[in-house]
């Protein structure tokens, strides 16, 4: 664009008609020239207070506070760490229906997630079923979302089964490694509730949506290849986690494969996989879906009992204690020789499950036009993982998959956690001896149904059309996990993207500012 230059190298053409007249015969170009005023000087201790405060208090959480009584700022504390204490006296009858079908509904779907995930961390499956009871009440007190549904997640427990794994063999000493599980639960929420108290949220903000599509399909792939053991009824599964040694593992092992398991779960694994794609297509039958899997642990269950099918090959769970969790306080393991990698899985582990839980609140709010506090969600998370590891639980977050249930459900508040919760106690009271004959390949195929929809090749897509840099970082997160390991697969991913931010941040185009 021709014109004069104007003052600090920015062209100002404010005649909407100028390229016109330049173009007509006669008629030379009008410009105008203005100067622009720099910004007064600041104070290096001002811009830095201004930086601090856009970083840390971007929501100015005091606002409400100011120009109260006293005994007014109290009661909006007291209701700020317990939101509970706010939708409580406005909660009605009618709400309770909606949230009784929920909490109901996500129960049939947590109580065998609960029990395959358990297994997916190397954990006995109780401490699955434990860790959907504890966690969700804790969270009803302090958790501001209203239709998160709190449980452990796959991604998580495949992390801390694996890193876990590298220190001590769970099948050889497992009381070790469940105290290793519980530290590491107890770092990890330590550390959430950390980021949320000195408002640091913007740290899991870096990881960007092209970081976390390919970790999460790369994760996603690896939890499927390591349920190839109960879906082939393999006895010898190597510990690690790659696709090369697990591949390997299957191959060498053909002789172990039993044909009724793999007819079994492959029979299950369509059941799930066909009610997912039918409440995807028809949401109004969600329920079909978020009810399928506690069916087949039901059908499966009752088809060994009834037929024996123990006797042919089919691993099935075994016997399962009844009760509440126990205080496992006296469990937690500080020992030096083990500090380090406990303290490594508790961060790994907070960060992953962390991120998905205010990225599932979030979104859930935004469907149902309010607002959440992400600093006060990572301190409800934190805290309710320090409880949890007292409390015989490990790594909990909001799910996804549950969470999308209890919406679907109607859910008003999340007094459908408590439902939730007190449904999974009855279980842990009074149902336990009927898990005994429950196939594991069945859990495995529960799993696979699970995560499945965690690979998005559609937004992978989108990436790579608006931004090839970031297809790239998603690559490398992909690639990474599969190949490599999840956390090497998560710090390449992170690695790359603050490569692109740093050469961002020292990169200028030089360009001049043309208003026109």
């Amino acid at each position: 664009m021709d014109g004069a230059r104007a003052h600090d190298g920015i062209d100002i053409c404010n005649d909407d008609n100028s390229d016109q007249r330049r173009n007509s015969p006669g008629m030379e170009a009008v410009v105008h020239k203005y100067k622009v005023v720099p910004p007064p000087k600041q104070s290096t201790v001002k811009k830095i207070k201004w930086k601090l405060k856009e970083t840390f208090f971007p929501d100015d959480p005091l606002k409400n506070f100011k120009g109260q009584p006293a005994r007014k700022k109290w009661l909006l504390a007291v209701k700020y760490f317990f939101p509970i204490l706010d939708w409580m006296p406005r909660y009605k009858l009618s709400m309770f229906k909606s949230d009784l079908l929920a909490g109901l509904t996500v129960a049939s779907l947590a109580i065998p997630q609960g029990i395959s995930y358990a297994k997916l961390a190397n954990l006995p499956p109780i401490i699955g079923l434990y860790s959907s009871f504890v966690p969700p009440l804790v969270y009803a007190v302090l958790g501001s979302s209203r239709g998160l549904a709190v449980g452990p997640i796959s991604i998580a427990s495949l992390i801390m089964g694996g890193m876990l794994s590298e220190a001590v063999n769970p099948y050889a000493d497992p009381t070790l490694f469940l105290q290793l599980a519980f530290t590491s639960t107890l770092f990890a929420g330590v550390f959430q509730a950390s980021l949320g108290i000195l408002r640091l949220g913007f740290i899991i903000d870096f990881l960007s949506k092209a970081t976390l599509v390919g970790f999460m399909a790369g994760a996603a792939v690896i939890v499927s290849l390591q349920q190839l053991k109960g879906l082939l009824g393999i006895t010898h599964f190597p510990k690690r986690m790659g696709v090369v040694p697990v591949m390997s593992a299957v191959v060498r092992t053909t002789n172990e494969w039993s044909w009724q398991t793999v007819l079994m779960g492959a029979c299950f694994l369509s059941f799930l996989l066909f009610t997912r794609h039918l409440s995807i297509k028809k949401p109004k039958l969600f329920w079909v879906s978020a009810g399928a899997p506690l069916a087949s642990v039901i059908i499966s269950t009752l088809f060994v009992f009834v037929f024996k099918a123990q006797d042919y090959n089919i691993k099935v769970i075994g016997k399962l204690k009844s009760g509440l969790n126990g205080p496992s306080l006296d469990r937690l393991l500080f020992d030096g020789t083990y500090l380090d990698i406990t303290m490594k899985t508790g961060l790994v582990t907070g960060i992953i499950s962390l991120t998905e839980g205010v990225a599932v609140g979030r979104a859930f709010a935004s469907l149902n036009g309010y607002h959440i506090d992400g600093n006060k969600e990572m301190m409800a998370i934190g805290l309710m993982n320090i409880v949890g590891s007292c409390t015989s639980c490990y790594v909990t977050t909001g799910a996804f998959s549950r969470s999308a249930v209890n919406h679907n459900a109607g859910c008003k508040t999340p007094l459908s956690n408590v439902v939730m919760a007190i449904t999974v106690m009855v279980t842990l009271l009074l149902l336990m001896p009927l898990f005994a004959y429950t196939p594991n390949a069945v859990l495995a195929a529960i799993i696979i149904s699970a995560v499945i929809g965690l690979i998005d090749i559609q937004t992978a897509y989108h990436i790579y059309k608006m931004d090839k840099v970031d297809f790239l970082v998603c690559i490398f997160g992909f690639l990474g996990v599969i190949f490599i390991s999840v956390q090497g697969g998560l710090a390449i991913a992170v690695g790359t993207i603050s490569i692109k931010f740093i050469r961002y941040l020292h990169t200028d185009n030089g360009q001049d500012i043309i208003y026109c």
